[in-house]
């Protein structure tokens, strides 16, 4: 496999909301100390699952008024600015980034692909 998935996000309108129903669906619990890029959601509503036993990949829940619901992926790459100018150059269209999450090293950015597809590329600074 080239580039893996490292990242799942699910983001809308009402994160307490989406917190407890897949907390209640999944048994999946969330950290909202973390912080995240404001484009991305909310401070304070993104909430990570907690993965103690490190199966699967990481994600996380979050959003608020004004965000527009999604579920999104994240692809591991070495650098976000040239992923997105590559998806770009095929056809894709930039949507976000590269914007770093605040107090983090973590760096992503957005792209639809030329079906409309929002992908998400992720990176360490």
């Amino acid at each position: 496999m080239g580039q893996p998935v490292v990242h799942f996000e699910i983001i809308g309108a009402d994160p307490q909301r989406l917190h407890s129903y897949y907390g209640e669906l999944f048994g999946w619990e969330f950290d909202t100390s973390g912080g995240v890029a404001e484009s991305v959601s909310a401070a304070g509503n993104y909430g990570f699952v907690q993965n103690p036993d490190g199966a699967g990949i990481p994600g996380g829940v979050g959003g608020g008024a004004g965000y527009p619901h999604r579920v999104l992926f994240y692809i591991g790459v070495p650098d976000v600015e040239a992923a997105l100018r590559k998806a770009e150059s095929l056809g894709g269209t930039r949507t976000m980034g590269p914007e770093q999450a605040p107090g983090s090293a973590l760096v992503v950015g957005h792209f639809t692909d030329p079906e409309g597809h929002l992908i998400g590329v992720a990176a360490t600074a």
